[in-house]
């Protein structure tokens, strides 16, 4: 049965007008997705399987296909490799649905932890000369640049110096003021001074004032100092201050 879309009537005439080109959902038993696509109707059913065996992977000669209504009924059997595709009730957003007869199951292709891995082992790796590894050490990138390591190393264990040499100064019951860039002078008390299990490096706990803080001096279920929820807070020593500075009346008392 050949599709027809048009029927034009001309000088008593009729003319039957057809669409050459169809556009279809196509399905199959080994995937989930749906692939919208076009054909000519001119094409026989073996040269759709052909093309279709490039939309979902399964191979023409494994390969059934069954029609579908633009209601998703199913209308029929596409099982005539010389038919064209004109000659079956395809229209415009009929599904096709590819049947593998090879025993491929559902998903199969979209598991990636199925498919083998290529693997090499690390000393093989570095003798390569056609890797990333290769071109980071030729071009002098990354941990591969000897001399900017060594620099950054440099800095940080003085950095780590000058935070040991400030938290060295400061003592737990010391008034002190709070300055961390980009972030309002805080005052407060300080309760806690040395390394921590959340950061490396060292860290002073203060119990602020107001509640400018984040927590109530435990951080990750450890507790460093006992303060009001949201008063306390850790910073690093170069940030804090320590002084006479008395803790400010709020005018609570004030009539």
């Amino acid at each position: 049965m050949v599709c027809l879309h048009t029927i034009d009537i001309m000088d008593g005439g009729v003319t039957v007008v057809t669409n050459p080109i169809v556009n279809v959902n196509v399905t199959s038993t080994i995937s989930t997705f749906e692939v919208k696509c076009r054909f000519n109707r001119g094409i026989s059913i073996a040269e759709l399987k052909g093309k279709l065996e490039m939309v979902v992977g399964v191979c023409a000669s494994s390969m059934d296909l069954e029609l579908f209504s633009v209601s998703d009924k199913f209308l029929q059997k596409m099982d005539d490799n010389d038919a064209l595709l004109g000659s079956y009730a395809v229209d415009d957003d009929c599904r096709i649905h590819v049947i593998d007869r090879s025993g491929c199951q559902m998903g199969e292709f979209d598991d990636v932890s199925k498919v083998e891995k290529f693997e090499i082992s690390d000393d093989a790796y570095d003798k390569r000369t056609d890797s990333a590894r290769s071109f980071m050490k030729k071009h002098r990138i990354g941990h591969f640049n000897e001399e900017e390591t060594a620099k950054k190393k440099a800095e940080h264990a003085a950095q780590m110096e000058k935070q040991k040499a400030a938290a060295d100064a400061i003592s737990v019951g010391n008034r002190c003021k709070v300055q961390v860039p980009g972030q309002p002078m805080k005052l407060g008390t300080v309760m806690y001074v040395g390394t921590t299990d959340f950061k490396p490096g060292y860290w002073v706990g203060v119990k602020y004032d107001e509640p400018l803080g984040k927590h109530n001096g435990t951080v990750e279920g450890k507790q460093y100092f006992e303060c009001e929820n949201k008063y306390g807070g850790f910073v690093k020593p170069l940030n804090v201050v320590v002084g006479d500075f008395p803790e400010e009346d709020y005018g609570l008392d004030e009539m």
